[in-house]
């Protein structure tokens, strides 16, 4: 992962504003005004609901009618325009002949509400893991210097962590870093029973029970100048206890035991690791990063079990289907490859993004479904169970800072960055008792 921030880089993944007909749509010019800028109104304001949507309101609340551009024009102007960034030229262009050719008229997710009275913000174009659902109500973000929980049941936000002051551990553990930190500049963050991780910019790691006050635990996984917490997976290893994996540019994963808060493993590769993740059963890890060829490893020892080629750039997204059979790694050529673990010889499916990398990948609880995020506008929706031929497209404008469907598959939160337009989106499950809506 290259070594600079969201401030240091210009091109299309991280503009932050939305250009309308030559008119910037912007909502303040500087951070403090554009923090406060919205405090002082009504959330039930700055929400678009599905009654509005169906009315014909634009679900980010862009006043389309308003302005000296459609839509429909905007959107054509964006896919010519925005600049995918690449580590390898062309990347995204040399693989389009092996993609599938997927029908997008699938619909499983509908729109439910947006929320732009909270601001999703990033802090490095490549990382784009910073949104958490732990209910089919409840998701974590975050906020610039602040970790949020936002309630869609409540409509109501609160701070959980503000690391911009001083954030120290309340309890005593081997390694922990007593002192704590200062403006921790959060790169990834984790969400799971009730346990909240945050990664930082300089190999900070932050552990918080949600259901107490105070920090648990503060250590800083390696003193490297090229630091970065790049993901954090939280798992159960196959002895049942809770884990965590930090995966980092030093070119380390480190295991964590959660409970005692103690490093149990270091695995080291020949390039920065940009994302891990841990099959169902805890047994199997599979590693991307700076090198266009991934692997799958055994968690115990770190022994390859196989290379994982065909992408043509570096990856930063992968996760595992339930089954623990089939998985998938998103990168910067602008594709999804979805892998079978009983034939690695080449990937079961090449899905397209239509801007540029794929940055997030979820998977349903249930396997039903997989989600593959760009870096800005678009997330795709893939029916599994039909072998990823179909698949519904969820189009909007701005940055894309995480995606996370519900531990019980009902929801799917968005996070969108823009100084305008930031929010959190949030889709809802099809089901067929929607008719039931009505009587809510």
């Amino acid at each position: 992962m290259d070594h600079a921030g969201a401030a240091d880089y210009e091109m299309g993944e991280v503009d932050g504003n939305m250009y309308f007909g030559g008119m910037m749509v912007r909502d303040s010019d500087s951070e403090e005004e554009e923090e406060d800028e919205y405090d002082h109104l009504d959330n039930k304001v700055m929400d678009t609901r599905a009654a509005d949507a169906r009315k014909g309101k634009d679900i980010q609340g862009i006043p389309w009618d308003k302005l000296s551009i459609t839509r429909d024009k905007y959107r054509k102007t964006r896919l010519e325009q925005y600049k995918n960034y690449e580590n390898i030229p062309d990347s995204g262009e040399a693989c389009q002949k092996e993609c599938k050719l997927t029908q997008k008229d699938g619909k499983y997710y509908e729109f439910w509400q947006n929320t732009r009275s909270v601001k999703s913000t990033i802090l490095h174009f490549q990382l784009r893991n910073l949104v958490w659902s732990t209910s089919k109500h409840d998701v974590y973000l975050m906020s610039h210097y602040s970790i949020i929980h936002w309630s869609s049941l409540s409509s109501k936000k609160t701070e959980v962590l503000n690391v911009l002051g001083h954030v120290a551990p309340r309890e005593k553990h081997p390694g922990s870093l007593v002192e704590g930190f200062t403006q921790t500049q959060v790169s990834t963050l984790a969400v799971r029973d009730n346990v909240l991780i945050a990664g930082g910019f300089h190999g900070e790691l932050i552990c918080k029970d949600l259901d107490r006050p105070g920090v648990n635990f503060c250590t800083r996984t390696t003193y490297d100048e090229n630091a970065i917490t790049n993901a954090i997976e939280i798992y159960d290893s196959p002895s049942g206890a809770a884990h965590f994996t930090a995966s980092n540019n030093d070119c380390g994963v480190r295991d964590y035991d959660l409970e005692k808060f103690l490093l149990v493993k270091t695995f080291t590769f020949p390039w920065p690791v940009n994302h891990s993740s841990l099959s169902p059963d805890g047994k199997i890890m599979a590693i991307v990063g700076d090198n266009p060829d991934g692997m799958l490893i055994d968690s115990e020892n770190g022994k390859t079990i196989a290379p994982l080629r065909g992408h043509l750039d570096f990856s930063f997204a992968s996760a595992w289907h339930p089954n623990g059979v089939i998985f998938a790694t998103g990168n910067q050529d602008k594709t999804c490859r979805v892998w079978d673990t009983r034939n690695l010889s080449k990937s079961i499916a090449v899905l397209k993004g239509n801007l540029g990398a794929i940055r997030s990948i979820r998977f349903t609880s249930d396997g039903q479904f997989m989600s593959a995020a760009e870096p800005a506008d678009f997330v795709h929706i893939y029916d599994v169970k039909n072998s990823f031929d179909k698949e519904q497209e969820i189009d909007f404008f701005g940055e894309i800072s995480g995606t996370s469907f519900s531990p019980d598959t009902e929801s799917l939160f968005i996070g969108v960055w823009d100084r305008t337009y930031g929010s959190i989106i949030q889709y809802n499950r099809l089901r067929n008792y929607t008719y039931l809506d009505s009587m809510i």
